[in-house]
């Protein structure tokens, strides 16, 4: 009987020694690799003149237009329309506006927040949540949605130009990752659905 109880004790072990290791090891931390702001506004061209409007005023950054690639008649959408727009920011730049948009949400996640590569995507109703940023009657009152990309060192390798690989199953940055990362960086708190 004690046979069969000493190799399973020794996995356990073994785990919790696996799991200090990843902890400690500085190729396992996650950071934050870009938070891009998106605004959809469809074919309204006014609107997206406010999305445009609106993302440069709570970046400070010219954001992109977002232009249709494919026709869909029953949206009255043809090639090279312009839809929507949108701001890529990296860098420490990208943690301080990410924690503004958090704040406006008072640090409250869903699960369904956090896709299975680790990717936090949320959305703000209303853009005078965000601390820092006034009411704009030009603008009035519109939303955005926010997308954080959350990477391991090493994650060059599938983006480079030679010599592309894949990451190691191992290696992504999982849901729990993301989630326990958004807990300790930013103190959110994942509410049950």
């Amino acid at each position: 009987m004690s046979g069969q109880v000493a190799p399973k004790t020794a996995k356990v072990a073994k785990d919790a020694n696996v799991a200090k290791d990843m902890a400690s090891n500085p190729m396992r931390q996650v950071r934050i690799d870009k938070l891009t702001l998106n605004f959809g506004a469809g074919k309204d061209q006014k609107q997206l003149d406010k999305g445009v409007i609106l993302l440069r005023m709570i970046t400070g950054i010219e954001p992109i237009k977002t232009i249709t690639q494919k026709r869909i008649p029953t949206w009255s959408l043809r090639p090279g329309l312009p839809v929507g727009a949108k701001v890529t920011i990296r860098g420490p730049a990208a943690e301080d506006i990410c924690r503004r948009l958090l704040t406006a949400r008072d640090f409250k996640l869903r699960s369904s927040n956090v896709d299975r590569n680790g990717n936090v995507s949320f959305g703000l109703k209303e853009y005078i949540d965000i601390p820092g940023v006034r009411y704009d009657p030009a603008i009035g009152i519109i939303g955005l949605e926010c997308s954080l990309t959350l990477v391991r060192p090493g994650y060059r390798v599938r983006d480079r130009k030679l010599r592309k690989a894949r990451i190691n199953i191992r290696h992504r940055v999982s849901h729990d990752d993301a989630a326990a990362f958004m807990g300790t960086r930013f103190n959110a708190v994942f509410e049950e659905e």
